[in-house]
């Protein structure tokens, strides 16, 4: 058996701690993940995972494996991509991560776009709600949404990210629109469960307001919000890249227009500068110039 692919199965089930979703992910029978885990502890004559009906976990052994087995296949990417560079074409895997709001609307097509560029390479798109630990789950990229990115790591900014109020038409010809930010309190307004699940701020020139919402339906994921404001559930604080289609259609209609919600940015982060790969770099860049005329919009 190939003793790069046997590792790259372990890394993976070392990082889901599941063999199932190892499977799911590498597009293998479980039968064949497990399989290569078991060549891999008989190659190195040591049991690298606990294994039990709930959990699987790394042993002492295992721990040591896995961080030579990320070395490797770090490794065995850089080589692919320098040999690459011979023939001007750029190979190897790439890995990003996301939100899932943003993945569905807009990294997915640009993904896309960026490969029909490059059609040697590979890339794996993270779409979670989760804050990833880029070395240990070995992401090369990640697309974030915040006001204050972690100064651990490098970012480069690749665009504003405004939000606003949407509610739909029939929820507002029943309930009223609101005129003022503390108009809110009397309706039901959809909120995040990971952060200003019940405070909303908001500024009028020199006038600022805070709103103590009172959520009755919380999600920890904007597009899951957006389809309960469409089903007319209420009031949902929205980024525009996800808004603006459906108040573009009608299906949507902004709540407080004038009031100015908290701005945020689109940062492409990543662990160092030293050996930024060239599919990385190039993608960085491609990212920066397909971000710049800010497409949403």
């Amino acid at each position: 058996m190939d003793r790069l692919t046997a590792m790259q199965v372990f890394v993976e089930v070392a990082h889901s701690g599941s063999f199932s979703a190892t499977a799911d992910k590498l597009d293998m029978s479980r039968a064949m993940v497990t399989r290569y885990v078991g060549e891999l502890e008989q190659w190195l004559g040591a049991r690298l995972l606990q294994r039990t009906t709930r959990s699987v976990t790394l042993t002492d052994a295992g721990e040591n494996c896995l961080r030579r087995s990320q070395q490797m296949l770090a490794l065995m990417d850089n080589v692919e991509e320098e040999s690459s560079q011979h023939d001007g074409a750029l190979r190897g895997q790439l890995r990003i991560t996301c939100s899932m709001s943003l993945a569905y609307a807009q990294m997915a097509a640009a993904v896309v776009d960026f490969l029909k560029r490059h059609p040697q390479l590979k890339l794996d798109l993270n779409a979670s709600e989760g804050a990833l630990n880029l070395v240990e789950a070995r992401i090369d990229l990640a697309i974030r949404i915040s006001a204050e990115p972690d100064p651990m790591l490098i970012g480069r900014v690749l665009a504003p990210c405004t939000s606003v109020l949407v509610a739909s038409p029939d929820y507002l010809g029943a309930q009223g629109v609101p005129q003022l930010p503390a108009d809110l309190a009397a309706h039901r307004c959809l909120s995040y469960a990971n952060f200003g699940k019940s405070v909303w701020k908001f500024q009028r020139g020199a006038e600022r307001a805070e709103v103590h919402v009172g959520s009755h339906f919380s999600a920890n994921e904007a597009t899951a919000l957006l389809q309960a404001a469409l089903a007319g559930g209420g009031v949902a604080l929205q980024p525009t890249y996800l808004a603006n289609p459906h108040l573009r259609d009608g299906s949507l209609q902004a709540v407080l227009p004038d009031w100015k919600l908290p701005d945020m940015a689109i940062y492409a982060l990543y662990p160092s500068r030293k050996h930024l790969s060239p599919a990385v770099r190039a993608l960085l860049d491609f990212l920066v110039e397909r971000f710049a005329q800010i497409p949403w919009l």
